[in-house]
Parts: C-alpha cells; structure tokens; sequence
C-alpha cells in the first residue's frame, strides 16, 4: 500500500506541477509587490465576535486588512459576494473545531482567536497586490474565488487569498453575476467530477440523478451535465420545476406528489449527486446501475459534526468508520458510495470559466442585497427553498453602512 501510495503521489505531482508553476511563478522571476493599494490598516466588514443567531452580525470600519503573508498570495478588493448555506452555519459554530485546526495546526493560539470573523465564501473583484512569486495575474485583473471556510470570508473590503485558489472572471459576466458561481460550481465539480468521475469525455449517454436540484450546486450540476452531454434527471419542489427544466434537466421529480423512489423505481442511474441528505441516504442507491461502476456521491456527512461534538481525533475516527462501513456495504451490492466535499481550486474554476463564456452554464442568483443588508440576507439564505444564490453587491455601498 505505501508503494502505491507513493506511486499516486508522484503521478500526482507531475500532472499538477506545471499548472502550479504556471499559476504561482518560477524560482527566480519574482513578481514585485504592486504599489496599488494604500498602505492601511483597517476597512470595512461584516464581522462576528461569537458564534450564535444573526444578531451576532456586526458592521465595523475597524477591521483588520488583510496583509500578504506567503509569496504566492493576491490582495482581491471585493465588488461582489455571495451567501451559501454554510456561511449560515458557521455563524453559528458548525465546523469550528476543524477550522481552528486548519488556522492553527500546532494549537498555539487561544481559543476564540479567529475572531472577528468574517464569513462569506464567494468572491469577484479585482486583483490590487500580488506576492513575489505571483506570475499568473497582475494587479487590475478581474478574478473570482471560492475561499475556503478556513480563511476570512468576503464579505470586506479586501481578502487575501492564494493564487491557486484564484482564477480569471468569465467575461461575459458582470461581478455581481460572476459571484454567484465559484463556491457552489467548485462543489458541483468536485462532486461531479474529482469523486463521481464524470468528465466532458466520458459524460455522454450517463444517466445522472440530481436530488434537491434547485439550490446552487444543484443547478450548477444540472447544467454541467447536460454540457457534456449526460441525461439529467432532478427533483425539486413543484415551484422550482420551471426552473429546473430551463437549466436542461431532461425529466424533473416533484418530491410533493409523493415519495421519490416511488416515482424512480423503475430507472437506474450511473450517478447519484445528493444534495439533500437524510433520509435519501437510505433508498437511493437501490436506483443505482448494479456492477457497472456507478457511483452514490453525498454532500451531506457527518464529518465536522463529529469533529464539533467528538473533538478532532475521535471525530476523525469516527467519521472514517462510518465512511469505510457504509462504502464496504454498498461495494458488496455493485455499487459504490462515496462522500463529496468542496475543494477550492483555481484551475476548476478556470475550466469553468471557459465554460460560462462559451454559454455552457450560467449564474443563477434568486435576490440581491446591498453591503448594508447582510443580516437580511443571511435570513432570506436561513429560511432555505433556495431557487439560486444570494449575491451581496459590495462595491456600490461599501462605505454607507452604519
């Protein structure tokens, strides 16, 4: 195992090395640090003091700024944002114990020391600094982002992000559009493609399932299936159906007519991609194609929930039996079940962007709030029936908040 192990590493680092070296630069051809943004010291921001309900949202000018740390980092000024369910629940603590590992890997901090956070997974804007070893953009850039929910969120003025996790803004869309996409999309792909194994080669003729269709990842899936040529089949509520079918879902599944795999028992599937979790768990992989490699892929785990309530090691081990019992046990029956996770990447994103320009997918945003209406938005993303993103325009009214 360990040979194999090291096998896969290696392989692994060829292929990555060169879009890496493209991205961050090479030894020896630094990248100045630009002089386009003022030296300062603190900015505008929706921070929290503590976890807890919405009232723990506070607007500061006072925040820190964000400073570049590591060579291959980018200070990005925010123009837009966006709100995902999990900004939701890490106001209120889910997953702190494993991002205070992530911030802190030798715990030599004291507890609370990631406050004030800033929450906020989506970013567009425009890139004003780059570290020395930054050779893949240059101050003035439009870029995106999905920032991992270990780092300072953007809803700010400014995040500093590294540059592999940045990538070139689509054209074609403006940023408030554009900050609708990169943390659900980078979900999606993740999901879709680095754990589900589907790609724009292998897509055609697969059959997909898409339960709970109708939030971000959803539609984001559903339309980069159908790209690449799969046969897409959604559930949702009978509201968002309309929806659903515009973004090319072949056959959409109203979960209010009754129970789903009522409705399904008779199709079989060689992706599962479920957003909705619960129960689902427990009679969708009957609907799977039976020894042909088909695939269950869950974004709903247990993961930080055991690390929350178990603390790292023992949450750990927990969540790796509970993985390895429910994947040997569907193995055994000719299908496999797997759990699909975000993973920041600019590359994706690039890929993604390219996809957008060239009119394969698009943004789906349900309502717009100004930066002065972040705890509204939290509450419109809170009460859940999502038909799309929350984008938060920051640019417009950065400084009009009170």
């Amino acid at each position: 195992p360990e040979l194999r192990l090291l096998c896969l590493l290696r392989r692994s680092v060829s292929c990555t090395g060169a879009l890496l070296l493209r991205r961050t630069g090479f030894p020896g051809h630094p990248r100045p640090f630009s002089g386009s943004a003022a030296r300062r010291a603190v900015m505008p921001a929706w921070v929290i003091d503590r976890y807890g309900t919405n009232e723990v949202l506070r607007f500061t000018k006072n925040a820190p700024f964000p400073v570049i740390q590591y060579p291959n980092e980018v200070t990005v000024k925010v123009h837009a944002a966006a709100l995902n369910p999990i900004d939701v629940s890490m106001r209120g603590g889910y997953g702190a114990a494993t991002m205070a590992m992530k911030r802190d890997p030798l715990n030599l901090n004291q507890a609370g020391s990631e406050f004030p956070l800033i929450l906020g997974r989506d970013v567009s804007g425009v890139i004003m600094e780059c570290g020395l070893d930054v050779a893949y953009f240059k101050p003035g850039d439009e870029v995106w982002a999905a920032i991992p929910p270990w780092k300072q969120g953007s809803l700010a003025e400014f995040v500093v992000l590294s540059a592999n996790e940045v990538s070139h803004k689509p054209k074609s869309l403006s940023h408030p559009e554009a900050a609708a996409l990169p943390y659900t999309a980078s979900t999606a792909w993740s999901a879709v493609v680095n754990t589900g194994g589907l790609n724009k080669d292998n897509c055609a003729k697969k059959r997909v399932l898409i339960l709970g269709a109708s939030g971000g990842v959803g539609t984001f899936a559903v339309q980069l299936v159908k790209a690449w040529g799969g046969h897409v089949t959604a559930t949702c509520s009978g509201a968002a159906e309309r929806l659903v079918r515009e973004l090319g879902a072949d056959a959409v599944v109203d979960y209010g007519t009754g129970p789903i795999q009522n409705q399904l028992s008779s199709e079989r599937f060689d992706l599962i991609l479920d957003n909705v979790g619960g129960e689902t768990e427990r009679w969708a992989l009957a609907l799977l194609k039976p020894w042909s490699g088909a695939k269950y892929v869950t974004l709903v785990t247990p993961f930080l929930r055991n690390t929350d309530t178990l603390g790292i090691a023992d949450g750990m081990f927990q969540t790796g039996v509970t993985v390895a019992t429910k994947a040997l046990k569907h193995l055994t029956k000719g299908v496999h079940y797997r759990w699909g996770f975000f993973i920041p990447s600019g590359p994706a994103l690039d890929d993604i962007s390219d996809m957008v320009d060239a009119g394969q997918v698009r943004p789906v945003v349900e309502a717009h709030y100004s930066f002065a209406q972040v705890p509204d938005a939290f509450l419109k993303v809170e009460g859940g029936h999502a038909r799309g993103k929350t984008v938060i325009d920051i640019i417009s009214d950065e400084h009009e908040c009170v």
